[in-house]
């Protein structure tokens, strides 16, 4: 075998390893039964843009929730005529849970989201704050396993992991669901048990009224493009804990084509080598059939080929473990796209090792030294 295929060879090696121990974090974390209680007065803000695909379907889970405290859920969008509007309204209308609708309000930074969840906090009525994406689907226990452990004074926080679902039939919808399946959801059970993550995952967070206002509210986090990131470091500098729930919602993918899939996951990956470029660098380990097909291209040989199907076996493996553990139907013509899959995270990775711009709802910014978002011509 070739020297220059060995360090390609143990990277792949070293991915097996990864996805294996990767696999058994997020058994553990699906087969954590969520807190049932208690159950704390709570306020969902909900922000929306536009009508995607599952919109319906995602807020009447939303609304559907069985919590046994007072609760809310505040819908709102920055535009009057957006199209999520006449979606909130029908769902509203269906449901008997307390829930209001806020249309417009200035955009008061560069992260529009931000700007909705300070409009949206300050109308909201009760001492827990839920913030939920639009393209979260969530189950009836959701709520009262996100704010149950808020009782605790030492608890400022709890945010989610999540899961994949594609939103339609495309390939391009069902290869982003199954990179957040396959790819972040297992890597980010491994550094929360391993208690490197140190995350905080913006789909979904509740955190107290009161730790909020410590923090400055939402306002600090309007130019930031990590807004959920600085919220949990903020959280965590005033002494409280940040918990990771183990209430997996489902993250509703949308991806017309390939280029607003390449899009969206450029704009996370840069987001997270914007956070921690040692622990971006990291994620390579998270990538060995790539490195496996880059040793053996380089020196054909027992050796390589045997790495190459210890790569393949350990990302199976991981992918048939996390279908099993999240209950989702596998098999291969589902397990069939994983070669694909991991290529193309593979090729984002790489792309996101240089520095660029991100594009977000349709907006391009370049992003500041410090994470501020500077919004650029197109």
């Amino acid at each position: 075998m070739s020297w220059i295929a060995i360090p390609f060879l143990l990277l792949a090696l070293a991915g097996a390893g990864q996805a294996l121990a990767a696999r058994r974090a997020l058994r553990r974390l699906a087969t954590t039964p969520p807190p049932r209680g208690p159950a704390l007065a709570a306020s969902i803000l909900k922000p929306l843009h536009g009508n995607e695909p599952g919109l319906a379907r995602n807020l009447a889970a939303t609304l559907g929730q069985t919590h046994a405290a007072p609760w809310e859920v505040l819908f709102g969008t920055a535009d009057p005529a957006d199209a999520a509007r006449p979606v909130a309204e029908a769902a509203m209308t269906a449901s008997p849970t307390p829930a209001h609708f806020l249309a417009g309000g200035a955009v008061l930074g560069a992260n529009r989201k931000v700007s909705q969840l300070v409009h949206l906090a300050a109308e909201a009525q009760h001492p827990a704050l839920v913030v939920a994406d639009a393209d979260m689907r969530c189950a009836p226990d959701w709520l009262t396993a996100v704010t149950a452990p808020l009782a605790d004074p030492e608890t400022g926080l709890v945010t989610c992991l999540y899961r994949g679902e594609a939103a339609d039939d495309g390939a391009w919808s069902r290869l982003a669901a199954l990179g957040i399946d396959w790819h972040f959801l297992p890597n980010a059970a491994l550094g929360e048990s391993l208690g490197k993550a140190q995350g905080c995952y913006g789909a979904t967070m509740a955190l107290r009224r009161d730790a909020l206002e410590q923090i400055g509210g939402f306002e600090p986090l309007l130019p930031l493009l990590a807004d959920d990131h600085a919220l949990g470091a903020a959280v965590r500098r005033l002494g409280l804990r940040v918990e990771v729930s183990p209430s997996i919602p489902v993250h509703v993918m949308h991806e017309p084509s390939l280029a607003a899939l390449w899009a969206h996951e450029l704009r996370w990956a840069r987001t997270l080598r914007l956070l921690n470029f040692p622990g971006f660098l990291g994620l390579g380990l998270t990538h060995p059939l790539p490195w496996a097909l880059l040793a053996f291209a380089l020196s054909p040989s027992d050796w390589t080929v045997g790495a190459l199907a210890i790569a393949l076996g350990a990302r199976w493996a991981l992918a048939s473990g996390v279908d099993s553990a999240l209950g989702v139907a596998g098999g291969w013509r589902r397990w069939a796209w994983l070669p694909v899959r991991d290529l193309l995270s593979f090729a984002i990775w790489l792309t996101a090792l240089a520095r660029g711009q991100v594009v977000w709802r349709d907006r391009r910014y370049r992003i500041g030294p410090n994470g501020e978002m500077v919004e650029e011509a197109r």
